[in-house]
C-alpha cells in the first residue's frame, strides 16, 4: 500500500489509468457493436460526442423478432423479479431467529419499509427495465447511484460503451471510468466558476449555454483511505472529474465516497476476465443472423412471384406498357402478349414461412419469453397442470443463473440505500442484541418463488408418497411426517406472512391441551362404565357392605 501512496494523483495519472482500462474495453468493443446492430442500435455510445445524435440508419435488422424478444425479456424480468406493486424482498438478520423477538422484527420492518420508500421515490424503477435489456443483450449494464436531498437516491443508466471498469482480487467492480458530454451551463453550475476551464467560461459569457464538453469521471479505491477521517480526500473511494481538453493539471472536482457509487449487473464471467462474455444476446446472435438472411431470401422469392421477369413481342420494346422488367424477342408467342419467363410457384413460400417462424421461436426461447408467458403458451396445447409445473421447473433451472446475477446487483443497490439512510438518521440504530450482526436480504418475487417451486414440489411428492405407503402397507408410517415443520417450510417457500401461521410452540400447547381433554374424557367414560358394572352386579337394591360381600370383598 505504501507504493500506492507515493503515486501523485494528478490528471496525467488518471489519463494513464484510463488508457490501461481501454485495453480490455477495446477487446469487447467490436462484439458489443455487432450485438447492438442486431438488437438495440440506439443503446450504445462508443464516442462521447455522439450524444443527442440520431444513429445512422440500421440496415441489418430485417425482422422485428429480436426486438420483441428483448422487450419481452425486459418486461418479464421487471414484473417477475422487481415488480413495484409487490413485496419482492424481505430484510432479516443473518443467523438470527426473529420469530419471538418483537424489537428485532420491528427494526427489520423499518429497514424494509425505508428501502421500499426510496425505491418508489427515486427513479430506479424507471431505469431497471432498460438495464435488464442491456443485461440480456450485452451481458452487462451499469447504473450510477447519486445522493439526492429529496428522494435519497437518484440513478442514471449508463450507455454501453461510455464506461470502462476494473475489478479487485475478489472479482468485484471497484474502479469505474465514465466518459460523457456535458453542457457548459451544467458544468458551470455544478463545479463553479473557479474550477471550469476558460473554454467553459467563454461559452457562458457568450451565452452558448448548450455547448458540449467531454468529461471524464473516475472512481477508484483510495490509497489514502482513513476510516475515521471526515475529509473527502480520505474517503474509501476517490472521485475526480476533469475535462479532457481542459488544463493539464486541473480537476473540475476531487472528492471521495464512502460507498461505491455504481452498480454493475453482470452475466457469466469467464475466470479472471474483466467483462462477461455469456448472455442471451450472444447466444441468440447466430439465430438472428440466419433469420435476417432468410427474411431477405423470402423477400426475393415473393418479389419474383408478384413481379416476374417478362418477355413479349419486340415491337413493344420502346413502349411503356408496365413498370415491370421485360425481355423482348422476335417470337410473338402466338399473339399471347407479355408472359413470365419463369413462374415461381407460390407454394414455396409456405415452408419458408415455417422455417422463419421456427427461427423466431428459437430466439424467443433463448430470451426466456416462453417462460414468462408459460401459462398462455401451454393453455392452447391442452397440457395438464402437472406438465405445466414440470415445464416451469425446467425453464427456471435455465433462468436461475441470470436471476442470481440480478439479485447480486440489487443487493448492492440496497446496501447503498441502507448506508445512505443510516447516515441521514432515517433508520434508527438496531437493537442491542443484533449489534454487529449482518443484514440479510431475501428475495421473494414471483421468479424467486418459482425457483423454490422445485423444493415445494419435492415436499408435496414426499408427503403424497408417505401417505400412500402408510395406507397400503403400515398406517404407523404416517408418523414419519413432521407436519409442523413441513407447514413452516412450505409457508416460508411461498412467502406466506409469518403472522398467518401459528407458531409450532402454540400448536404443541394446543395438542397437549387436546390430549389432556381426551384423557379426562376417557377417564370419565371408564368411571361411568365401572359404575354400570357395579350396578349390574349388585342389582337395583344393592348398596354398601351387602354389595361388597356379594363380590367377595
Amino acid at each position: 500500500m505504501e507504493d500506492f501512496i507515493d503515486i501523485k494523483l494528478d490528471k496525467p495519472y488518471f489519463e494513464s489509468r484510463r488508457a490501461e482500462l481501454e485495453v480490455a474495453y477495446n477487446q469487447m468493443k467490436a462484439d458489443w457493436q455487432e450485438l447492438a446492430d442486431y438488437f438495440a442500435p440506439r443503446t450504445v455510445r462508443f464516442l462521447a460526442r455522439n450524444v443527442n445524435k440520431t444513429p445512422t440508419k440500421n440496415k441489418k435488422i430485417k425482422d422485428s423478432a429480436p426486438l420483441k424478444a428483448v422487450r419481452n425479456f425486459s418486461s418479464g424480468m421487471m414484473s417477475g423479479a422487481t415488480n413495484p406493486a409487490t413485496n419482492w424482498f424481505r430484510i432479516r438478520i443473518k443467523n438470527y431467529d426473529t420469530k419471538y423477538d418483537w424489537a428485532v422484527k420491528r427494526w427489520c420492518n423499518i429497514v424494509e419499509t425505508a428501502i421500499k420508500d426510496v425505491f418508489n421515490a427515486s427513479n430506479l424503477y424507471e431505469k431497471l427495465p432498460a438495464a435488464y435489456k442491456q443485461l440480456g443483450i450485452f451481458a452487462l449494464s451499469a447504473i450510477s447511484l447519486e445522493s439526492d436531498v429529496d428522494t435519497v437516491m437518484r440513478t442514471k443508466l449508463l450507455p454501453i460503451g461510455s464506461y470502462r471498469y476494473a475489478k479487485n482480487e475478489s472479482g468485484i467492480v471497484d474502479t469505474m471510468c465514465r466518459v460523457y458530454m456535458e453542457t457548459a451551463k451544467n458544468l458551470y453550475t455544478k463545479f463553479g466558476k473557479d474550477n471550469v476551464s476558460e473554454a467553459v467560461k467563454n461559452c457562458i459569457k457568450s451565452k452558448k449555454y448548450e455547448q458540449l464538453f467531454e468529461i471524464v469521471h473516475f472512481v477508484e479505491p483510495n490509497a489514502e483511505y482513513l476510516p475515521d477521517s471526515v475529509w473527502a480526500k480520505n474517503k474509501k473511494y476517490i472521485s475526480v472529474y476533469y475535462e479532457t481538453s481542459g488544463d493539464k493539471d486541473k480537476f473540475l472536482s476531487k472528492s471521495g465516497f464512502d460507498k461505491f457509487p455504481f452498480v454493475v449487473f453482470e452475466a457469466e464471467v469467464n475466470g479472471e476476465d474483466v467483462y462477461p462474455t455469456e448472455s442471451c444476446g450472444i447466444n441468440a446472435l447466430p439465430d438472428v443472423k440466419q433469420l435476417m438472411a432468410m427474411v431477405v431470401d423470402e423477400g426475393k422469392i415473393v418479389k419474383k412471384i408478384g413481379s416476374p421477369q417478362l418477355r413479349g413481342p419486340a415491337e413493344l420494346k420502346n413502349k411503356k406498357l408496365t413498370d415491370q422488367p421485360a425481355t423482348f424477342t422476335e417470337d410473338n408467342q402466338n399473339g399471347e402478349g407479355l408472359q413470365p419467363i419463369y413462374q415461381v410457384p407460390p407454394a414455396v413460400v409456405q415452408p419458408l414461412e415455417a422455417l422463419l417462424e421456427a427461427k423466431r421461436q428459437s430466439i424467443y426461447e433463448i430470451f426466456f419469453n416462453d417462460l414468462f408467458a408459460m401459462i398462455l403458451n401451454t393453455a392452447d396445447r391442452g397440457r395438464t397442470a402437472t406438465e405445466v409445473n414440470e415445464l416451469k421447473e425446467e425453464k427456471m433451472t435455465l433462468l436461475s443463473p441470470i436471476l442470481e446475477q440480478i439479485h447480486s446487483g440489487l443487493k448492492t443497490v440496497m446496501g447503498w440505500i441502507f448506508l445512505e439512510c443510516t447516515e441521514r438518521n432515517i433508520i434508527p440504530a438496531p437493537p442491542a442484541q443484533i449489534q454487529g450482526g449482518e443484514l440479510e436480504i431475501e428475495f421473494v418475487s414471483m421468479l424467486a418463488q418459482a425457483q423454490k417451486a422445485q423444493k415445494i414440489s419435492g415436499m408435496e411428492r414426499f408427503c403424497t408418497f408417505t401417505i400412500n405407503l402408510a395406507q397400503s402397507v403400515d398406517p404407523t408410517l404416517v408418523k414419519k411426517l413432521n407436519g409442523s415443520k413441513i407447514i413452516d417450510d412450505y409457508a416460508d417457500h411461498v412467502n406466506i406472512n409469518p403472522e398467518q401461521v401459528v407458531p409450532t410452540e402454540d400448536v404443541d400447547k394446543m395438542r397437549e391441551a387436546q390430549e389432556q381433554k381426551q384423557q379426562q374424557a376417557e377417564q370419565m367414560a371408564a368411571l361411568q362404565q365401572g359404575s354400570e358394572i357395579v350396578k349390574n352386579v349388585g342389582g337395583a337394591d344393592a348398596f354398601g357392605g351387602e354389595l361388597m360381600a356379594r363380590i367377595g370383598l
